[in-house]
């Protein structure tokens, strides 16, 4: 395919330079792929995976890469209302601010 570029203007010419660098970005995963297939059959048929050869470690799965977070205990408590509890992590509680700018100290509410 030849295509005259000197009959195309700049708009015509930066979105076929765009379209290059996307087709080309498309290409190098493929072959990237490839490459990574081909290397990975290379190392079982030696009896080695790709990670012991490198030296790298396998990529986590999804499951692995997530973890439940774990709750902290709460280090607040509302006075005035015992159920209402804050970690001391992330925004203040409303009724935090309002005891505070009541005159209460953050130490006064500590559980």
């Amino acid at each position: 395919m030849k295509i005259d570029l000197s009959k195309l203007n700049r708009k015509a010419l930066d979105k076929l330079a765009i379209d290059v660098e996307k087709a080309l970005g498309k290409i190098e995963k493929q072959d990237l792929k490839a490459a990574r297939a081909a290397a990975e059959k290379a190392a079982r048929a030696h009896g080695f995976s790709l990670a012991q050869i490198t030296g790298a470690s396998p990529a986590p799965t999804a499951k692995a890469a997530k973890k439940p977070a774990k709750k902290s205990a709460p280090k607040y408590q509302n006075p005035a209302d015992p159920d209402q509890t804050w970690t001391g992590k992330g925004r203040q509680p409303d009724w935090f601010k309002s005891a505070v700018a009541a005159g209460k100290s953050p130490d006064d509410m500590m559980i």
